[in-house]
């Protein structure tokens, strides 16, 4: 039964990738995309709030918690995966600037495949990190249906009025069955950390983690939302191979499983119930 399960949320993650990059490349621009990338304060203080205040947060909070090692290490290896495929998705439901997260989201990407492997093992002694196996899903699964899509739009005046809203709804309902799936699937690792501290520092993580993110978006309140989200979602995939590769003590690929799992249960009702409000 649960392989049957595994299979399902497997093949609904992939749909739910493939679906909603495609759909972010038919809906903006090259140029939206792009326009960001002008604003280099934002994104160097965006980039910081990633890749050193995030990781810097996992530290603190498992030394201050008195976390296991174990959990210790598994909260900051998702620390220092920034970059999760679905920001722009959970951006959009929150209403905040979704050329401005997929922007983000390339970058992070890119900047985990290549920080990743130099920064783990400077702070852990022994612990390799294999880029290209990283690279490889993330550009195969994300960065190429995305940039498909801004080709298509590039290339093709008139696109059918239903793809984007089939894609939308594909997209919305796939990624629901996925965050059901992995409740389901990953409820034991959830329960064998309880009274641990490990749900709380995750929980703890992920909000200040949003708030660094927001607090450098300035006055415009989708600027805000974008940079908080992207800044609180971490890139649980990339975490995962890193732990399940390093680690041979389970409980590192648990605290990033059941961190990231915080993560999504605290952002994607905050991000919808702000839309809903805006």
């Amino acid at each position: 039964m649960k392989e049957t399960l595994l299979d399902v949320t497997r093949l609904a993650m992939l749909s739910f990738l493939l679906a909603s990059m495609l759909e972010f490349g038919l809906g903006l621009g090259i140029r939206q995309v792009l326009a960001p990338l002008a604003d280099v304060r934002r994104l160097t203080l965006s980039l910081g709030a990633n890749f050193l205040v995030a990781p810097l947060l996992a530290v603190v909070i498992g030394r201050l918690l008195r976390l296991e090692e174990p959990h210790a290490i598994g909260l900051l290896v998702l620390g220092l995966a920034p970059g999760a495929p679905f920001i722009p998705k959970v951006v959009q439901l929150a209403r905040g600037d979704v050329a401005l997260s997929v922007t983000l989201m390339v970058l992070l990407m890119v900047g985990t495949v290549a920080c990743l492997p130099l920064a783990l093992p400077a702070i852990l002694a022994g612990v390799k990190v294999d880029a290209w196996a990283i690279g490889q899903k993330l550009f195969l699964l994300m960065l190429l249906p995305l940039f498909t899509g801004l080709a298509l739009r590039a290339a093709v005046r008139s696109l059918p009025s239903w793809l984007a809203p089939a894609l939308r709804r594909l997209s919305g309902v796939s990624g629901l069955v996925v965050m059901a799936l992995i409740v389901a699937l990953q409820f034991e690792s959830v329960l064998s950390v309880v009274g641990t501290g490990a749900i709380f520092a995750g929980a703890l993580f992920t909000i200040l983690s949003s708030l660094a993110g927001w607090a450098i978006g300035g006055a415009d309140r989708s600027v805000r939302r974008a940079l908080g989200l992207a800044t609180g979602l971490r890139n649980v995939a990339a975490a995962i191979l890193v732990a399940a590769g390093n680690f041979q003590d389970p409980g590192v690929g648990v605290m990033v499983i059941v961190s990231a799992l915080v993560g999504m249960l605290l952002l994607v009702p905050a991000a919808w119930a702000v839309g809903r409000r805006t």
